[in-house]
């Protein structure tokens, strides 16, 4: 096999990429949003100004709560993939489930962005959450031997 697919690093490589390509995804759509309804960044103070503005097509901001939402859970996951590295944990099973969080976030991005059908998006988002616990439990047993 060869070793990007083995690496408990290049899972992390990967999602840090896919959030990038989120982050251009989300200029695509937000700046011409904001444009549409008249929102002139100049005049924007924070968070405190957010809720007077006008309000934006849901897809513009679908795709901003999903940029958010990769700096969220994905933090466990990147912890996850280092402990693991460091502490020699690198084995085939754990790199395959780190691999298989990068395609759910993925698909959760792809949910989210396109359609926002919430029941399925908190399907996938369940789904990612059981193979962080796996990844995480197969540590705690690596850690005592068991």
């Amino acid at each position: 096999m060869p070793q990007a697919l083995t690496n408990m690093m290049a899972p992390v490589l990967a999602l840090v990429i896919w959030t990038l390509v989120v982050l251009v995804w989300l200029y695509v759509r937000r700046i011409p949003a904001m444009r549409k309804a008249g929102i002139d960044p100049a005049k924007i103070k924070g968070s405190e100004s957010f809720a007077s503005l006008p309000p934006m097509a849901p897809k513009a901001v679908w795709v901003a709560d999903n940029y958010n939402h990769l700096h969220e859970q994905p933090t466990i996951f990147y912890a996850l993939c280092v402990y693991t590295h460091l502490s020699g944990v690198s084995d085939d099973l754990n790199a395959g489930l780190a691999w298989a969080y990068v395609a759910i976030r993925v698909v959760h991005s792809f949910i989210q962005i396109t359609t926002n059908f919430v029941p399925l998006r908190f399907a996938v988002f369940n789904l990612g959450s059981l193979v962080l616990g796996i990844i995480a439990i197969r540590n705690v047993m690596a850690l005592f031997g068991i």
